[in-house]
């Protein structure tokens, strides 16, 4: 049983959901044309205004047009139909940096290698004006090569959104990693505070946790703004030396990019990497003539809706994807940013796998179940970071007595999802599951 491929603009044949959020969906693509591989991102024009997004994503359109470096996840083209805004993006095959990290701290090596990516990557932003302003783990991505890409600038800021005192008031970003001026609400720079995130991700790399951390968010302000913290005994003296000069609290004291660049730790290995030559910036400083137009368009949607009724079924590739004595994705693809999931097989009919979801959530207690055809959502809501989780689950036929079923977190704090997993989700799913795939395994 084959679906008929949906064509996007006449020019992209989508493929499977990779990921959902509130406002966007995320597909496998393909070019027709080229053959290359991509990501497409859907957005709903009515819902995005509607919140007072409109503004937030013109703003991550330009500021992804600004920047094309190799450690940065790239933007092919921007497409818009009467409801929908399109974003066609480079496909990153190997996952989320976090995954690595959540298993343990990495090999000094290992760690310096992504932290010098790292470096270069928003190097890059700061020479085009563009500052990320929410960089962590859970946003940097691994290529096939092993190679780290920056991604998801949808907090990101510009340079001409500074105020007359040559400040940042926007406060955003997520709580673990944000610098201590930003939480302070007084205005802060846009590179600095980015300076500080990175300074947080490189002691996550090495040590396997976070240098400020606790239950108590005002507590872990407090830890924050004085930058108490301490080192596990493994850490190198010159490591130290580095990251005492990058997570001091005073910005204007805080060690600028140049010089993370001369330090001793930082040059051991490192390989200087070729960007490509960009346009010089506007007098505004940036580029964005058509953006509006991206919302004014009218053009039909009758041809390029990626929505169905019907559930997705796996063809022959896909079944032959999920093995892993015959991957040959790295021959379509060339990125998968979801990674907090997992995948199994069943022979349950798609009744009985609903109806364990729910009885999952009554055995928790705390989450409420949404259906829609052949999904369910399970979402965990009430005060504080912690406890917010939501979580999907997609049933695929293969035929009409065997399903592939794919879970996913789309939003929470990623270990109290893998905490939820190991405790309640992962044993009650045995019970239906035949053969378990993908996230499971890398366990």
């Amino acid at each position: 049983m084959e679906n008929k491929p949906t064509i996007l603009m006449k020019k992209y044949e989508l493929g499977r959901m990779l990921g959902q959020g509130n406002f966007a969906k995320v597909y496998y693509a393909r070019n027709m044309k080229t053959g290359q591989s991509a990501a497409i991102k859907v957005l709903n024009k009515e819902m995005i205004v509607r919140v007072g997004l409109n503004e937030q994503i013109k703003r991550e359109i330009s500021v992804m047009r600004l920047v094309k470096h190799p450690n940065i996840v790239q933007l092919y083209e921007v497409m818009a139909s009467k409801t929908k805004i399109y974003f066609a993006m480079e496909y990153v095959k190997g996952g989320e940096l976090f995954d690595k990290v959540s298993r343990g701290k990495l090999r000094e090596d290992v760690a310096r290698k992504y932290f010098q990516q790292l470096i270069n990557a928003v190097d890059h932003c700061h020479n085009r004006g563009v500052y990320h302003l929410d960089l962590k783990p859970e946003n940097l991505l691994l290529d096939e090569n092993g190679d780290l890409k920056v991604t998801d600038f949808g907090l990101s800021a510009l340079l001409e959104s500074k105020k007359s005192d040559g400040l940042l008031h926007t406060t955003c970003g997520t709580p673990s990693y944000v610098a201590p001026e930003v939480i302070k609400k007084k205005g802060y720079d846009g590179a600095r505070a980015d300076i500080w995130s990175c300074g947080v991700i490189l002691y996550v790399l090495l040590a396997g946790f976070l240098p400020f951390n606790d239950k108590n968010l005002m507590e872990m302000y407090r830890k924050i703004t004085t930058a108490d913290f301490k080192f596990p005994p493994w850490f190198r003296s010159d490591a130290k030396r580095l990251l005492y000069r990058i997570l001091d609290p005073n910005p204007r004291t805080r060690i600028n990019i140049a010089k993370i660049m001369q330090s001793t730790w930082f040059t051991k290995g490192y390989k200087e990497i070729e960007t490509p030559q960009l346009p010089p910036l506007s007098p505004t400083g940036h580029d964005v003539p058509d953006v509006q137009a991206i919302f004014d368009s009218s053009s039909s949607d009758s041809e390029d809706s990626p929505t169905a009724v019907k559930p997705y079924c796996f063809n022959a590739f896909d079944l032959i994807s999920l093995s892993s004595g015959f991957d040959l994705s790295s021959l379509f693809e060339k990125d998968n940013s979801e990674r907090q999931q997992a995948m199994f097989t069943t022979r349950k009919p798609p009744s009985t796998v609903v109806s364990k979801l729910e009885e999952i959530a009554m055995i928790d207690g705390r989450f409420e179940v949404m259906k829609k055809s052949w999904a369910v959502r399970l979402e965990r809501s009430k005060a504080g970071n912690r406890d917010q989780l939501t979580i999907d689950t997609e049933i695929f036929e293969v035929t009409s007595s065997f399903y592939i079923v794919e879970v996913k977190k789309i939003a929470g704090d990623t270990l109290e999802y893998r905490k939820f997993w190991d405790q309640c989700l992962k044993p009650c799913l045995n019970e239906i599951a035949w053969v378990w795939q993908g996230y499971e395994q890398q366990q």
